[in-house]
């Protein structure tokens, strides 16, 4: 597990979404994710929306299932599914700027919370289906993430994790310099690995039904937010504002970061599909 010198709690990733929420919808629209290329061709909002359906395909969502987005951000993912497969859908963000944002695109089906997920209120097997899109990254109890899943689903049901990941086996100059300052700079408390979190999620009582690597499909989208930042600090007397005084901007840092990260190795990206034994 790669953990940063500086520790990082729930309150710094509320500052970090509330504080940069102007950029993050400026740069990369209502979807805080990854996108995912498959011919290479897709436009960015084609492939964030392909992600999102490939999360879809694994949970095997059915009409009227009862769904929790664990790390929701704008509620673009939960709307999404909702509308293409039928779901119903809690979501939970730390963010009271992301809640603020999801408020003015009312969806029937789709409720957006503002609360810790590993302190969600939620039922035991309450749940059909759950997924978390690159939100795992930001709990530094990665094991009660697992177990708090474990407990809300329903037995049968499905939980699929997108996660940054870090190469098996990094050491050196990877992790001094790329690896750990992405943490630091991106408010994550750790970075595991594909092996730690497959156990974490056995630990919790999950059976791994899949995982793929598709880190080269979606190393693009680092280098389009980093062309779309550039572009906007020329442009934007905001973005500028923000560049200079936000508490957060050390974050801009880790653009190229992840960029070299992709391309080196150095970290990975994860999908997992993991279900609960009936």
């Amino acid at each position: 597990m790669i953990v940063p010198a500086t520790a990082h709690g729930t309150a710094a990733v509320a500052d970090h979404y509330d504080e940069l929420d102007a950029v993050y919808r400026s740069l990369w629209g209502e979807h805080v994710h990854h996108g995912l290329w498959t011919t290479g061709r897709e436009r960015p909002a084609e492939a964030v929306e392909a992600m999102v359906d490939a999360v879809g395909e694994r949970l095997r969502l059915q009409p009227g299932a009862a769904c929790v987005d664990i790390g929701c951000g704008y509620g673009g993912t939960a709307r999404r599914l909702a509308a293409t497969r039928g779901v119903r859908v809690v979501g939970f963000t730390l963010s009271g700027e992301q809640a603020r944002h999801a408020a003015t695109i009312p969806v029937a089906d789709v409720d957006v919370r503002v609360r810790d997920w590993l302190d969600n209120g939620l039922p035991d097997a309450s749940a059909d289906a759950a997924w978390a899109i690159e939100s795992s990254e930001h709990m530094a109890d990665k094991q009660g993430f697992f177990d708090e899943a474990h407990r809300v689903l329903r037995p049968g049901g499905r939980l699929v994790v997108c996660a940054w990941l870090a190469e098996t086996g990094a050491r050196g100059w990877k992790v001094r310099h790329l690896l750990e300052p992405i943490c630091s700079e991106g408010r994550l408390p750790s970075m595991g690995t594909r092996e730690e979190y497959a156990a974490m999620a056995r630990t919790a009582g999950f059976e791994v039904v899949g995982y793929d690597d598709v880190s080269r499909r979606v190393a693009r989208t680092w280098t389009i937010c980093t062309g779309r930042m550039l572009r906007a600090v020329v442009v934007d007397p905001e973005m500028r504002r923000l560049a200079r005084t936000a508490r957060n901007r050390v974050f801009a840092l880790s653009l190229p970061r992840l960029m070299l990260a992709y391309r080196t190795g150095a970290m990975r990206y994860g999908i997992f599909t993991l279900e609960k034994p009936a």
